[in-house]
């Protein structure tokens, strides 16, 4: 289980973050929505230990994680895609899925993985992470080491960002199969109507605050009527 206590925290004298207390249990899918400016990818990084909020204190199974490293939590079992994956100079696709899983794989065990987002093993497997490699395939390689992982927390920051309709049809089915198992909590900051309509339950931010939890129905129908805007932020 993972516990948000009243975080709060501000940049340039600009609160992003105020008083979030949210508790998120094992084995759920769960939606953090809002409209841009509202602290969802801040809160992201928070949770993921990226950045240190001014206040309050992060609790996963009874631990304090609030001061833990990006290090100590991966450790722990959390995962993490970024809303615009990095690159990595002469890393290999094949290099990354073996630091993701933390063992000695071979190719037919790295290719397993990426046919699992839709990727030609084959033509993916040798090469580098650099920018020969387009933004939706960046994203399903990323994607594809947080799964590699089997992590008992997976948060993914807006991963319909910059893919095509192709790659988006590959990432519904994984997080229909991750959300089917209940392997681990998964968290996904998301516009995305389809992706939120998958969900055990929806987080509805505004504002750097909570305005609502409720099941997919109940949010759905709030968030049309509130008529969140669409599309990506960085806050």
């Amino acid at each position: 289980m993972l516990e948000l206590k009243n975080i709060s925290f501000k940049r340039d004298n600009k609160t992003i973050l105020n008083n979030i207390n949210l508790t998120l249990e094992d084995n759920k899918f769960y939606c953090i929505t809002g409209p841009n400016g509202s602290g969802k990818s801040t809160l992201a990084k928070i949770i993921m230990g990226l950045v240190t909020p001014d206040s309050g204190s992060i609790i996963y199974n009874n631990q304090d994680i609030t001061n833990l490293s990006v290090n100590e939590r991966a450790k722990l079992g959390f995962g993490f895609a970024f809303q615009t994956p990095v690159t990595f100079k002469g890393l290999t696709v094949y290099d990354l899925l073996k630091i993701a899983t933390g063992r000695e794989i071979n190719k037919k065990e790295a290719c397993n993985i990426l046919s699992k987002v839709g990727l030609c093993a084959k033509e993916y497997v040798d090469r580098e992470l650099n920018n020969s490699l387009s933004g939706g395939e960046l994203k399903r390689i990323e994607i594809a080491s947080v799964i590699a992982k089997h992590p008992n927390l997976s948060l993914f920051d807006e991963p319909e960002a910059g893919i095509d309709l192709w790659s988006f049809k590959y990432l519904m089915e994984i997080f229909k199969e991750m959300n089917g198992t209940k392997l681990g909590t998964t968290i996904v900051i998301s516009h995305q109507e389809r992706i939120l309509s998958i969900a055990d339950a929806i987080i509805l931010l505004e504002s750097g605050m909570i305005k609502e939890i409720g099941n997919k129905d109940t949010m759905m129908n709030t968030i049309l009527t509130n008529d969140c805007p669409k599309g990506g932020s960085n806050e």
